[in-house]
């Protein structure tokens, strides 16, 4: 593309305008090695992502997609073999052209176009500050969004990048990606370099690492699992429950039944399902037979109104109860409950690798507080170019 005022106008104008089995084996119908040495070394389980559609923000970002793909006069294969184009003619940049850019991209094709603009851009505003918007959490929802997570991995860890992906929530992003693609090495690399980096760690970045580290259930995870709860809490950070079991589940993974109930213990509100089957589960292989029963019989709700959830047990976690009170007088007792509770609907064939691996609910806004703001209050026209914004 020859840098000339019709070339020019031309991206401006187009700019302007738009300017997501812990203990039983189905296969076997058994449980696993709760009871053995060597416990669950091949659990893959579920692979649903972690971080809710808030921190995502897929949808939201396609929305936008769509809607800038439909205001960009022409196709937008033109305006990617054109932005090509000006590439190979070494032209500047600009941002507004860049985020047009990355838009518009719908194919691995595109995305090859967009990485080397990345790099590009990177390059040329190295020594200066990208304003108010990051462009490192866009382009991981594309990659997201394309599933290129061996793009998204090489290029948030690539040395000549650094300083451009600034932002925890790019990271958050492409880990959850892999986390999704069972890439769990690729994962804690990327942890190791957003340490490198110094980025600051959130909450989700913290259930995201103990995640990872339960996945792959080597006793290095287990260390760095070990060592990121003791950091978090000399540092007087609240850990999030979800993290928490996934680092109790480790810790059973581990045989190890005393850390598990030390970590489990620390849990300020353990009220939910999840916790709840943790708390049976680890009261059954602890030999606390009668206080998992007591848990099993405060859970069943005979007259409660519809809209009332009840409470809800993994089918693995009632199996271990049960195998535990083999020729025990509670036998018969636990069995009955259980009959009751599978009759109310709550027990679930879910595995508590399904509990765990799974998104939580985000919080959803109001059509209210989420309507933005669409007129200019200078020139009263509408803000379209709001449409590129992260």
């Amino acid at each position: 593309m020859v840098q000339s005022v019709g070339d020019m106008a031309l991206l401006g104008r187009l700019a302007g305008k738009c300017c997501r089995s812990l203990l039983y084996d189905p296969s076997k119908r058994v449980l696993c090695g709760v009871l053995q040495s060597g416990w669950i070394d091949s659990c893959v389980g579920a692979k649903r992502h972690l971080l809710s559609e808030d921190v995502i923000k897929l949808q939201d970002f396609q929305q936008r997609k769509l809607a800038v793909s439909h205001l960009v006069t022409g196709s937008e294969g033109n305006y990617i073999e054109l932005f090509k184009e000006k590439m190979q003619r070494n032209e500047l940049i600009l941002r507004d052209e860049l985020k047009l850019l990355l838009h518009l991209c719908h194919s691995a094709d595109d995305m090859l176009i967009a990485r080397e603009a990345i790099y590009r851009y990177h390059r040329e505003n190295r020594n200066m500050l990208h304003g108010d918007f990051k462009f490192g959490p866009l382009l991981m929802r594309l990659c997201y969004e394309l599933g290129l997570e061996g793009m998204a991995v090489a290029t948030i860890t690539d040395e000549n990048m650094n300083g451009f992906f600034i932002d925890t929530t790019s990271y958050n992003i492409t880990i959850d990606m892999l986390f999704i693609k069972g890439s769990y090495e690729s994962a804690m690399e990327v942890l190791r370099v957003m340490r490198n980096r110094r980025v600051p760690f959130n909450k989700d970045t913290i259930t995201l690492e103990i995640a990872t580290c339960y996945k792959l259930n080597t006793a290095e995870s287990y260390r760095i699992c070990s060592a990121v709860i003791e950091e978090q809490q000399s540092k007087g950070h609240v850990i999030p429950r979800h993290a928490y079991c996934f680092a109790v589940a480790l810790a059973l993974r581990r045989n190890d039944l005393e850390k598990a109930k030390s970590l489990y213990s620390q849990i300020i509100s353990t009220e939910n399902k999840l916790c709840q089957n943790f708390k049976v589960l680890v009261l059954a292989m602890s030999g606390q037979v009668a206080d998992a029963i007591s848990i099993l019989s405060a859970a069943m709700l005979p007259k409660s109104p519809y809209f009332v959830k009840r409470p809800e047990f993994s089918q693995e976690v009632v199996d271990l109860l049960c195998l535990r009170c083999e020729g025990q007088p509670h036998k018969t007792k636990v069995e009955q409950i259980v009959t009751q509770l599978e009759q109310a609907g709550q027990v679930t064939p879910r595995t508590l690798d399904d509990m765990l691996c799974r998104a939580p609910m985000g919080k959803r806004k109001s059509m209210q507080l989420e309507e933005k703001r669409r007129i200019s209050q200078r020139t009263l026209k509408p803000l379209q170019s709001t449409l590129l914004s992260e």
